[in-house]
């Protein structure tokens, strides 16, 4: 796939991997839009040379996916997904201070697995509306982690969380 002139989308684009993917599409000639926490840090952004755009959004709203998804393809250009948005915490399933909290597992399970798909789902629904270029609409990229094959101690929410990532691509 041609990168040049080609619009990306890729969750969060602000920090980490995220970063250095919309570094590294933006040098290859692509107009990237960065899906990121509002209260993310965008000072890196703007460092960045070529035709970054910030929008703020949580992966697991639909709504601001949307807005975003909307923005990325406001041209009917959007053809690159990568999804890198993803927390983690660190609780043993059970333990000297108690069972893992529910709802922490729940937050993880919800950004990485369900918030994926969400961006997953809307993004593809636009692609799938654009007119094809070489026979291709786009391509959605998906980033999981060894961790779902190989779960590690005090893991287990990112561990299920990233296999079902993997499950799902």
């Amino acid at each position: 796939m041609q990168i040049s002139h080609k619009t990306a989308l890729v969750t969060g684009g602000a920090s980490g991997l995220g970063l250095a993917t919309t570094t590294a599409l933006a040098a290859a000639g692509a107009r990237v839009v960065v899906i990121d926490l509002p209260q993310a840090n965008q000072d890196a952004l703007l460092s960045i040379d070529g035709d970054v755009v910030f929008a703020p959004a949580d992966v697991t709203d639909e709504v601001s996916v949307q807005r975003a998804v909307d923005i990325a393809n406001e041209n009917n250009n959007l053809a690159i997904v990568v999804n890198c948005a993803g927390m983690l915490n660190g609780f043993k399933t059970a333990g000297s201070k108690g069972a893992f909290p529910l709802d922490k597992f729940s937050a993880v399970i919800n950004v990485n697995l369900v918030g994926t798909f969400n961006v997953i789902r809307l993004a593809a629904q636009a692609m799938l509306a654009n007119e094809p270029v070489d026979e291709e609409r786009g391509v959605i990229i998906n980033t999981a982690s060894v961790a779902a094959f190989d779960g590690q101690m005090g893991q287990a929410a990112y561990a299920a969380s990233k296999a079902g990532i993997a499950g799902m691509t």
